[in-house]
């Protein structure tokens, strides 16, 4: 008998997440957390009020395993006159657990064993664990950094389709790179799904963190590829709510269904009332979003100018909470070992890249820093890590 009870398969997940690691390390050393992305402030006040009256009003039993009508009405209405792209609320939205259940369940319940789904290699790190859950093999493509921004080759693309791929896996705006995807690049995603009879899941958890007059155009939106397309999103960092775990997925009712039948037997449903709050902010609360996006750029620029005043490396970051540096800047080639020693001697905690990596070599030297902090701790961190470079 093993010494184990973790099926094979799940084995490799089995201790914390890099996330819980480096947080817990924080915790313990007093540090400036730049590792998990979770902002240090609340959403609009309209949201946490609506959520307290649904307390009040008593919805605080089982919501229909598909959502809240409400709040798939208002997620339709908001994909529409935001994206262009209209979905049926009775049978074509479907609202989750976050949007980390919502990629379960659709990889769940749309591949069969041995498939294989395209990601982009770095990933988000419960996709390894949700792919291993469908039993499915991932076939990645890396983004590496060109110059200017992180992108991929189209032929390392093409030839991650093999014949058993069955969905392509997207997430746009990207964590960690803070890449969004643009125009051409999704015209090439969007070329080979239909070359191939491929299904897409978007995960498009940062759609409106999006900076420096850039846009995020969802995949559905393209000609030819909202029959074929699956858009996951979430409420948790739209309006600063992350320990909400309000998510949804959008796509066809054929689709929308494979994830419906899954996630029943998994949840069924969850937070009522804070289903019926987040359905206000859909629809009262967008305005407040503007500025959160603002205040978000302005954060990463304040961070940004600190690192490399300090002689630090960063790279460009488009959207998302995040932003990467380069671990040769403190004559590191490890980031992971980097980590480790600036949350003991710096008190800053940050998240090694390479523990998203697929291509191990490719991450090993970046960092993430999370730039979704007050204007104060984004200035005291960059101080101590200059510091620490200089000293590299």
């Amino acid at each position: 008998m093993t010494d184990t009870f973790i099926a094979a398969r799940l084995r490799e997940f089995a201790g914390p997440t890099i996330f819980s690691e480096m947080t817990g390390l924080a915790q313990r050393a007093g540090a400036l957390n730049l590792g998990q992305g979770f902002p240090d402030s609340d959403g609009p006040p309209e949201l946490l009020e609506a959520a307290r009256s649904a307390i009040a009003r008593g919805m605080n039993q089982y919501p229909p395993a598909t959502g809240l009508p409400a709040l798939r009405s208002a997620i339709a209405e908001r994909r529409a006159d935001d994206h262009g792209v209209s979905y049926d609320p009775d049978t074509e939205v479907v609202v989750t657990a976050g949007a980390t259940e919502a990629i379960a369940a659709a990889l769940i319940g749309l591949c069969d064993p041995d498939d294989e789904v395209v990601v982009f290699d770095p990933l988000y790190d419960s996709y390894s664990a949700c792919l291993a859950m469908a039993q499915v093999r991932r076939s990645p493509v890396l983004l590496e950094y060109d110059g200017t921004r992180f992108t991929f080759d189209p032929d390392a693309l093409r030839r991650a389709v093999g014949p058993r791929t069955k969905v392509l896996l997207l997430n746009t705006p990207h964590n960690p790179t803070g890449k969004v995807f643009d125009q051409e690049e999704l015209e090439f995603v969007a070329r080979l799904c239909v070359e191939h009879d491929l299904i897409a899941v978007t995960d498009e958890v940062y759609e409106y963190l999006v900076y420096d007059g850039l846009r995020h155009v969802p995949l559905a939106a393209l000609p030819g590829m909202r029959e074929r397309v699956l858009s996951v999103s979430s409420a948790g960092k739209t309006f600063s709510a992350t320990g909400w775990k309000v998510g949804w997925a959008c796509g066809p009712a054929r689709l929308v269904s494979a994830v419906r039948t899954v996630k029943q037997y998994l949840t069924f449903g969850t937070g009522t009332p804070l289903q019926a709050a987040v359905a206000v902010a859909l629809t009262d609360c967008m305005p407040w979003v503007d500025g959160l996006r603002e205040s978000l750029e302005h954060r990463r620029d304040l961070l940004v100018a600190g690192l490399r005043a300090g002689g630090i490396t960063t790279y460009p970051s488009q959207g998302t909470y995040f932003v990467q540096m380069d671990a040769r800047s403190f004559g590191s080639e490890d980031g992971q070992a980097l980590c480790r020693m600036l949350v003991a001697e710096t008190g800053v905690a940050a998240i090694p890249s390479v523990a998203l990596y697929d291509n191990k070599a490719a991450g090993r030297h970046l960092v993430r820093l999370a730039f979704c902090k007050n204007e104060e701790l984004l200035a005291a961190a960059a101080r101590r890590l200059a510091d620490a470079a200089s000293q590299g």
